[in-house]
């Protein structure tokens, strides 16, 4: 805070020898409003620099040929009592530890705490409950001791100083939704650890409202997520490799990929939907709806699996007291369930690109029939959409499940209705398959899949592709003291977090698209998707994956979009004309640059129009004229564009006419002024 004085002091005293106080005016008013100085690098933070340095990721935003990460195999039994509405489980996990690090620790996420009374959130919660008790949990054999307390993986003495070494493994933050594991033993690298929990929680109720990512209506529906102790990312980013950040409730998750074998125990009469493939219809389902099911890869239509008026053991699952559901999805990065006793079961199918044909399974209330009709067509389009613009859907079904979450996505599993049908589907891509950091960068799954839910929409409509508009609008947002960079951790968004996750990002490649073409991002996007297919890319990735791939440097773009919440502000500062040539006056105020992309006019007849190098025609009296952006780089704020089409008569220009670049106020963006009303 003292550098401030200071050099204003310096600047005032310097004045006083000037020669004259006019000249010294223009100096001062040269050295507090510079001329425009444009940034065009990337600047990397500390954890990516410790990628580079490690050879896991290049600069060319592909993974580096050291590149790796942790791979785990869980196996989870899982009991839910719906007259007390509590799971319990126990689960053994094996953890691959491919990095070049012993693991001194384990992180361990324990999400379900969030509905603990007095832990740290951002979100309201629909219902208090005594959160995640942890049991018993052992790793390698040995049992840990059980601390819900935070503090230190390791004991110490009242100095801070480390105490004895640990003989056991010693859990701390039990009662937080990030617990620590201090282990007498490193993990080496190149080899596996066995951890092995048992714990309970009571599913939370939600009264009239939405759940927060699960809940349960009264006891006889429950959506079942962040429900089993999972291990926490480690990965090549961070210093100590843990992720630890806390689940606040508004940013989601990042997660490990792996291998998951679920067996859930419910009451005879629940359908139960979840992540992977069902392993034992014969055992839980009746021989009516397994031959109804034998039938849904054959056509699009939607197949009822069981019906409204089909209720109880016996008839809307098998016989019994009680069932076990046997699921196993591969490579996937979490897993959820939903189970009822009231459920109507649906199914149809997707057509995946290459042949492949997927089950689309539908699990609702009766009552919400309606609400449930075009949910099949939906989640249909999504995939079959998706799959084209960016690569193959890689799991071999997807369910979707009612409940009082209405809009929420895990691996082959959403909850939702028919409005959030194609946004949840849409997730399937990122995070699900692009395994991206959804904690810290929201603007990596929610706001790319914004941007395709725009594109699907038009494409469900058969209307042509068209994202001109979000681009021009960040100029209404930017300056908002609110709003955090997108950059910035996500989990301490603030009150803009909504936009900085879901808003921006489709206006970030609204403008992306005005600078290379909407073709060539969806097309540089693809090759990235496939590059990262199941691995984490960070937004450093991304943005050199993107830059190399459309063979430009988007330095400039990645930094204004993604470090900063500036605008181009754009606008005709007024136009000339000599002989044939007219010049056109262009300033941006703000400090991200951008093309000069001018809409040029004609008169209906006159001179014949003569072609410009940097120009193209729309038709007979439409020209649209671009000059890249360099145009701003030597830093200047204004630019005369010199148009030079044989004399024909101008009669508007407009700039920026496809709405791509952030502006304020586009009004000022059309000569002459009196045309600004005619904007669409």
């Amino acid at each position: 805070m003292t550098n401030r004085p200071f050099v204003a002091l310096t600047l005032f005293a310097g004045a006083l020898f000037l020669p004259s106080s006019s000249s010294a005016q223009a100096i001062l008013k040269s050295a507090l409003k510079p001329e425009r100085a444009i940034r065009r690098d990337i600047p990397p933070t500390n954890m990516i620099r410790r990628a580079f340095a490690a050879g896991t990721r290049d600069s060319t935003g592909r993974p580096g040929r050291n590149y790796w990460q942790l791979w785990m195999d869980y196996t989870i039994n899982a009991r839910l009592e719906p007259a007390t509405s509590r799971v319990t489980g126990r689960e053994s996990i094996v953890l691959h530890n491919n990095s070049d690090s012993a693991m001194r620790t384990i992180v361990m996420r324990l999400d379900q705490n969030i509905y603990a009374a007095n832990v740290p959130r951002a979100e309201q919660v629909p219902d208090i409950t005594d959160g995640m008790k942890i049991t018993r949990l052992s790793v390698n054999g040995q049992n840990a001791e059980l601390r819900t307390e935070a503090g230190g993986c390791f004991p110490s003495n009242r100095s801070g100083a480390p105490a004895a070494p640990l003989t056991a493994p010693r859990a701390t933050g039990l009662g937080l939704t990030s617990a620590c594991i201090g282990l007498p033993t490193p993990i080496a690298p190149k080899t596996t650890a066995k951890i092995e929990v048992e714990w309970n929680f009571k599913v939370p109720h939600v009264e009239g409202g939405r759940g927060l990512r699960m809940g349960t209506w009264g006891d006889t529906l429950y959506q079942v997520a962040q429900w089993y102790p999972r291990v926490a990312v480690f990965d090549d980013l961070r210093t100590g490799g843990w992720d630890t950040e806390p689940y606040l409730g508004t940013s989601e998750f990042y997660n490990n990929y792996g291998r998951f074998d679920i067996s859930i125990d419910v009451p005879a009469g629940w359908i139960v939907g979840s992540t992977g493939v069902l392993q034992n219809p014969e055992q839980v389902l009746t021989a009516k709806a397994r031959e109804r099911s034998s039938h849904v890869l054959e056509s699009d239509s939607t197949r009822t699996i069981v019906g409204a008026n089909e209720r109880g053991p016996g008839v809307s699952t098998a016989a019994g007291d009680r069932l076990v559901w046997h699921f196993v999805a591969d490579t996937v990065s979490d897993v959820a369930w939903g189970t009822s006793n009231q459920y109507v079961w649906d199914a149809t199918r997707a057509t995946i690109p290459g042949g492949s044909k997927i089950p689309v399974h539908i699990l609702y209330l009766g009552g919400h029939a309606s609400g449930y009709a075009s949910v099949g067509q939906r989640t249909r389009h999504a995939l079959e959409f998706y799959s084209k613009l960016w690569m193959p859907y890689a799991f071999p079904q997807i369910t979707v499940v009612d409940g009082p979450d209405g809009g929420m996505e895990y691996p082959m599993f959403i909850m939702s209705g028919a409005g959030a049908a194609d946004h949840e589907t849409g997730h399937e891509w990122w995070p699900m398959m692009v395994g991206v950091n959804e904690t810290w960068y929201g603007f990596m799954d929610e706001g790319f899949n914004q941007y395709m839910n725009i594109l699907s929409a038009q494409d469900s409509r058969n209307q042509p592709r068209n994202v001109d508009g979000p681009g021009q609008a960040y100029g209404r947002v930017s300056g908002d003291e609110r709003e955090a960079p997108l950059l910035w951790d996500a989990n301490y968004g603030g009150p803009m977090y909504s936009f900085q996750a879901y808003g921006k990002a489709p206006m970030m490649l609204s403008m992306l698209g005005g600078v290379v073409g909407d073709t060539a991002v969806t097309n540089a996007m693809s090759d990235y998707a496939k590059a990262w297919r199941f691995k984490h890319p960070s937004p450093w990735d991304y943005a050199f994956f993107m830059s190399s791939a459309l063979k430009q440097d988007l330095g400039w773009f990645w930094y204004y979009w993604l470090y900063t919440t500036d605008a181009v502000n754009g606008s005709i500062q007024g136009v000339s004309t000599a002989g044939t040539k007219t010049t056109v006056t262009v300033r941006q105020d703000g400090e991200m640059p951008s093309p000069v992309v001018l809409k040029v006019q004609f008169a209906s007849s006159g001179k014949a129009i003569k072609a410009m190098a940097n120009s193209r025609m729309t038709d007979s009296v439409t020209a649209i004229v671009t000059y890249p952006v360099d145009v701003w780089f030597s830093g200047s704020r204004t630019f005369k564009a010199t148009l030079d089409f044989g004399g024909r008569k101008i009669e508007k220009i407009t700039m920026d006419p496809f709405a791509r670049f952030p502006d304020k106020d586009p009004t000022d963006n059309v000569w002459p002024r009196a045309a600004a009303s005619a904007l669409p």
